[in-house]
């Protein structure tokens, strides 16, 4: 594939994967207000999860600097780990300061032992998160603002507060979509 080709994917990616920060660029205070008041999390519990997504980061480079790549998604207080990590126990340990932070009510551990992935397979796992989200936007059986979408290495991680009917809909779709190899469910379930 050419360079052009390649930049105009990552352009399409970095684009799409910002689609969902488009309300609080634009107009911070409707946009931001229509997103809060589509989450099924209180505002609190969404500043909780930010606060933790950055203490966990912070903590993981500390302990590890460039010898780990690890993305920390927190929803509702359950923290997601995907990456790569050189060890089983680098992984545990990871999972341990994960789960020793404060308000994480658990912990999904899915880092692989592996070397770092690359820029081009991050850039594909951007581009299949934007894939996903976009094919929820147009699902009738599911509010896209009730699933957070996060890819590593072709497998799809959805979380978020949905009914089973949501969950089920959700996972066909990412399942159905070009690309993704495997859905891992992370929800927490309303009914």
């Amino acid at each position: 594939m050419k360079f052009a080709s390649w930049l105009a994917i990552l352009a399409a990616a970095t684009i799409l994967s910002l689609q969902g920060c488009a309300p609080v660029v634009v107009g911070a205070g409707v946009g931001a207000g229509v997103m809060i008041a589509e989450d099924r999390r209180s505002s609190g519990i969404m500043l909780e999860d930010q606060v933790i997504e950055r203490q966990v980061s912070k903590l993981i480079s500390q302990a590890y600097e460039d010898q780990v790549r690890v993305s920390v998604t927190s929803y509702n207080r359950v923290v997601l780990l995907v990456g790569q990590a050189p060890s089983e126990e680098s992984k545990k340990e990871i999972g341990l300061m994960a789960l020793g932070t404060e308000n994480v009510r658990t912990v999904q551990n899915e880092i692989a032992i592996a070397g770092a992935s690359s820029f081009v397979s991050r850039s594909s796992d951007a581009l299949l998160t934007s894939k996903v989200k976009s094919r929820l936007l147009n699902n009738d059986d599911v509010g896209a603002n009730h699933v957070k979408v996060v890819t590593n290495n072709d497998t799809v991680y959805l979380m978020g507060l949905v009914t089973r009917a949501e969950a089920d809909a959700a996972t066909r779709t990412a399942a159905t979509t070009s690309g993704v190899q495997r859905v891992v469910k992370v929800f927490e379930y309303l009914d």
